[in-house]
């Protein structure tokens, strides 16, 4: 695992510990990560707060063109909000840790030109997996 999906997934267990969802993610312009987020649905009773957004919305210092040179890393495939707010913001590539507990809008994204890359991560497939597991539809609202 590379040091940018790392600190996606330290973000997703920082969220875990808070007592959330463990999804995390990270925002890289030119070899530095310029944001972190991860899932605060539960934390903030808020259904729109999820990793990538958080993400996002923590690098909201950037500039149009900083998006566009942005490389988006997240510990699951991103859902249909999120995948707009990639499109919205011109974001060219999405590094995806797991897609294989939800497979988000990974054709969406596609279409449009964003490139993706899909690792399939064993271990945040299994922290994902595992946490679905203890707490059943905890995460659900509106995935």
């Amino acid at each position: 695992m590379d040091e940018f999906m790392q600190a996606a997934l330290d973000e997703a267990l920082k969220g875990m510990q808070e007592g959330g969802v463990p999804i995390g993610s990270v925002l890289v312009v030119d070899g530095n990560i310029v944001g972190r987020g991860h899932n605060r649905q539960r934390q903030m009773d808020s259904i729109i707060r999820h990793a990538e957004i958080d993400c996002i919305d923590d690098a909201s210092h950037l500039t149009p063109a900083e998006f566009q040179r942005a490389v988006l890393y997240t510990t699951l495939s991103p859902c249909d909000m999120c995948s707009g707010a990639i499109l919205f913001l011109r974001i060219p590539r999405v590094v995806i840790a797991d897609n294989q507990n939800i497979l988000g809008a990974e054709d969406y994204l596609t279409e449009r030109g964003v490139e993706l890359v899909v690792l399939n991560d064993p271990e945040c497939i299994r922290i994902l997996s595992e946490f679905d597991r203890l707490h059943p539809g905890a995460w659900n609202k509106g995935e």
